[in-house]
């Protein structure tokens, strides 16, 4: 191990070379966000001389409920604090001028929790591929989303969208210093996973990230709507409730105690739930505003913003067992009036429809594998598709769709290819994932394959990679809807699931 010294824009920092990749951790790219700064768009940090040691990973956003217990290490590591803008990148070589695709790491969690600091997306594996990884931490939930600009006036226009500010800033520092990294910052791929998905999908149709990235993978959180200015006001008006401030008082939020907003922040979600209220719209996420996010990203249809950024899609087949597993273990043995409760809580009137569809398209499936089937397509397969479908329609990049199939044989496989699965075979990282590296040698073929793949896309906007031994990836287009289904033997097939693609859609887009 040795140390490695790069200057940037602001000022040196200290790495590590270990194992043949050089790792900068904790680097600062904006300013502390506390105070005058909560809830304004990010700063640039000040210059600081002499080196500053990049050894470990930066603060993560506030994002503890003060009355639970906080996230577990896999997911999340390191202290918390208002004060959270660093980056971390990893890469094979410095100041070395070899250009190498930059892939942009955005982690999920929604818009509420998690870092860019956790084991299953470090990012050295990939760098031994010849890539350069950047991961970062940015403001969440509340801090980070919360529309003041109904309420406070034009200095507030754009707090409801500071925490995907922050990554355009860090983009923005990318472009600035990537290369003294020994990266392209003419080749920067942004890529998401769940909530990182979102984020990816936002920054999508968000104009001042535009020329900031020039290709985009949206894992398993399809982004196709974001929230409009009624709720994120509705949501707003609820945080200054539960912190028994007025309209009139605004200015004294910028004084509490971040653990006072992290207890306001729970307060207000969980009135949202009483209401019904699903999915992103029961938190802090980011809001159309006419200047950082004038559209939804993917509707009515896909935003001009980033026409000419190709686009690959997709979602694992069976996303919702990482649901049911924690919240309704009992959905893992339904019997027939079961499986017809829970579809019916979901898609409602036309549950029937869309139940014997999916018995057809997959004969032999029990109640259960069907009920995990149709609670994945809907909504994350369904939207995916949606975006997949609006990308092509605009004529200009590429849109690619993919479904992950491989089932672990992890606790004799009940998890089948669940949410956040895919993860670690993209960065390399099966062995830090007791279900990946179950599956053996299988594990490791895939891992090559899928990392290679994701690096091709960052370095060309072609996921074809002649190194993958994958069969040839084609756009998805109305015509065919080409679909890569990643398993141990993987294929592209045109509308693999045509029949229940179509029942489903009913749903999703009726009239």
């Amino acid at each position: 191990m040795s140390d490695a010294i790069v200057e940037t824009s602001c000022g040196k920092v200290r790495g590590v070379l270990e194992n043949g990749v050089f790792t900068f951790k904790g680097i600062r790219y904006g300013a502390p966000t506390g105070g005058a700064n909560r809830f304004m768009p990010p700063r640039k940090p000040e210059p600081w001389a002499g080196v500053k040691d990049a050894l470990k990973f930066g603060f993560s956003a506030p994002q503890s409920n003060p009355a639970v217990a906080r996230m577990p290490d896999m997911y999340q590591t390191g202290p918390e604090s208002e004060d959270c803008l660093f980056l971390n990148v990893w890469t094979s070589g410095i100041d070395d001028n070899r250009k190498r695709p930059v892939m942009f790491w955005l982690h999920g969690g929604g818009f509420a929790i998690l870092s860019g600091s956790a084991p299953q997306w470090n990012g050295a594996n990939l760098a031994r591929r010849v890539a350069v990884v950047v991961s970062i931490n940015h403001r969440l939930g509340a801090l980070g989303f919360t529309h003041f600009g109904d309420i406070g006036g034009s200095e507030y226009a754009h707090s409801g969208n500071v925490g995907m500010l922050d990554a355009v800033e860090a983009l923005r520092w990318v472009r600035e210093n990537i290369t003294r990294f020994g990266g392209d910052p003419s080749r920067v791929m942004i890529f998401g996973e769940s909530g990182g998905g979102q984020k990816v999908s936002m920054l999508l149709g968000c104009p001042p990230a535009k020329g900031l990235f020039h290709a985009a993978v949206i894992e398993s959180g399809p982004g196709v709507k974001m929230i409009e200015h009624d709720h994120g006001t509705m949501m707003a008006e609820h945080l200054l409730e539960a912190l028994e401030l007025d309209k009139r008082q605004l200015g004294k939020i910028h004084d509490l105690p971040v653990e006072k907003i992290l207890s306001a922040q729970f307060a207000a979600g969980a009135r949202l739930k009483g209401l019904g209220i699903p999915g992103i719209m029961r938190g802090f996420g980011p809001v159309l505003d006419k200047e950082v996010l004038p559209a939804h990203p993917f509707y009515p249809g896909a935003s001009p913003v980033s026409a000419d950024v190709p686009v690959i899609v997709g979602y694992n087949r069976t996303e919702s067992t990482f649901f049911f597993i924690r919240s309704n273990p009992e959905f893992f043995k339904l019997d027939e009036e079961g499986l017809r409760a829970s579809v019916k809580r979901w898609i409602g009137d036309k549950s029937d429809e869309v139940i014997e569809a999916y018995r057809r398209g997959n004969p032999g499936a029990n109640p259960t594998e069907l009920n995990f089937l149709i609670t994945t397509d809907y909504p994350t397969g369904g939207y995916s598709v949606n975006i997949a479908e609006r990308k092509a329609a605009l004529g200009k990049a590429p849109a690619y769709i993919y479904r992950f199939d491989y089932a672990s044989p992890f606790e004799g496989g009940r998890m089948r290819s669940p949410h956040g699965a895919e993860i670690v075979y993209v960065f390399d990282n099966v062995s830090v994932s007791p279900m990946a590296s179950a599956g053996g040698e299988e594990s490791g073929v895939l891992a090559d394959q899928m990392s290679e793949t994701w690096i091709a896309f960052a370095r060309t906007g072609n996921p074809n990679a002649p190194r993958s031994g994958l069969p040839v990836w084609r756009p998805y287009d109305a015509a065919n809807r080409a679909t890569m289904l990643f398993n141990t033997k993987s294929e592209c097939v045109n509308d693999p699931t045509r029949e229940q693609r179509v029942a489903l859609d009913r749903v999703i887009n009726p009239g």
